[in-house]
């Protein structure tokens, strides 16, 4: 494994946690919360340097970081401690990681596509003469794919694979004249054309010229796409489909990540798979943390959703102390499954 894309892939998983605490701590400070301190990295401090009433520092191992502010998961006197503040600012504090980490996602992702003349469309541009699900009540050449079974199509490879799925009946939705038309229980199978090696729709995807916003939409499609890959990936997690020894930690990412590179057939072609699997964990990221689990910042605002409530109700402030206990078993636990990820990557990288 080349130890130029292991660099490469350590500094992007260290940046991307970087913009996540950079989300809090940006967010922090416009609402008025006092930052004790704001860390790159975890463990033994490297450099630390005092600037104003925040500490900032670099720490020894590249992965994570963290925004320590006052009163975080305690009582605290200070006026502009965390838990002194407004539901609505401590909320938007802890949902500014993952929102930050998500708009990285989609900067990536748009840069990537920024030297792109042209995108295959999910636009239908033309059918084989015999194609059976063409037709005044089928399918029209213009039709743009919206929607298959439910699900969106973000892009052209959607297509093909909802429609793989069930027993051949859709519910089609597409956008034709600037209209939605919905083709309800359509039947729609792949079938043998003559001289076709394989089973075929008898259509063919568009081309789509290029333009900027052409660019911010598939760049917005292709995020969005991301976010389902990762809500398909907790399904299969909770049906049982996939275990946790399945699941990959920091090491494993990294090590995805520089494999990716070193497969490549070019250094370009390599910065670009690095970059694209790199805006697709930063996204992986946004929405793994806003799981309402406790210690995640997910389970934060869910915790305060419920504080908040309670409070409400019976009008009596809580003791977030209680809160802290919480999310400390939930750190506790998040640890112990960490050290489980990181041991099941390292055995498969020292294995391979």
């Amino acid at each position: 494994m080349s130890i130029l894309y292991v660099i490469l892939a350590i500094l992007l998983f260290g940046v991307l946690i970087i913009v996540h605490e950079l989300g809090h701590f940006t967010v922090a400070k416009l609402c008025g919360v006092k930052v004790e301190e704001f860390a790159v990295g975890m463990g033994p401090v490297l450099f630390q340097r005092q600037k104003g009433e925040t500490m900032y520092s670099l720490r020894c191992v590249p992965f994570g970081g963290f925004c320590a502010m006052a009163g975080e998961d305690e009582h605290s006197d200070e006026p502009r401690a965390f838990t002194n503040q407004a539901a609505w600012k401590r909320a938007l504090i802890l949902v500014a990681g993952s929102f930050m980490n998500f708009v990285l996602g989609l900067v990536i992702v748009l840069v990537l596509y920024a030297g792109a003349a042209a995108f295959r469309a999910p636009v239908i541009a033309d059918f084989r003469p015999d194609c059976p699900y063409q037709g005044e009540d089928a399918l029209q050449v213009g039709d743009r794919f919206y929607s298959i079974d439910g699900h969106r199509i973000y892009q052209y490879q959607d297509v093909g694979d909802f429609l793989s799925k069930g027993d051949g009946n859709h519910d089609l939705v597409v956008i034709r004249e600037g209209k939605k038309v919905r083709l309800e229980n359509f039947r729609f199978v792949p079938l043998e054309y003559e001289g076709e090696s394989q089973k075929l729709y008898g259509f063919y995807m568009g081309i789509e010229e290029a333009t900027f916003p052409v660019k911010l939409r598939y760049a917005w499609n292709t995020t969005m796409e991301f976010g389902r890959w990762v809500w398909m990936g907790l399904q299969e997690l909770v049906s049982g489909n996939v275990g946790v020894q399945d699941m990959a930690g920091p090491v494993g990412i990294v090590g995805m990540m520089a494999e990716t590179g070193e497969n490549a057939a070019t250094t370009a072609d390599a910065l670009y798979s690095i970059f694209y699997l790199g805006a697709f964990i930063a996204v992986n990221l946004a929405m793994m943390n806003m799981l309402p689990i406790p210690a995640l910042d997910g389970g934060r605002v869910f915790l305060l959703l419920v504080t908040w409530l309670i409070e409400t109700v019976t009008r009596r402030k809580l003791n977030p102390k209680y809160e802290g206990y919480i999310h400390a078993a939930g750190m506790i636990l998040l640890l112990a499954l960490m050290a489980f990820v990181m041991f099941n990557d390292i055995f498969r990288i020292v294995t391979k």
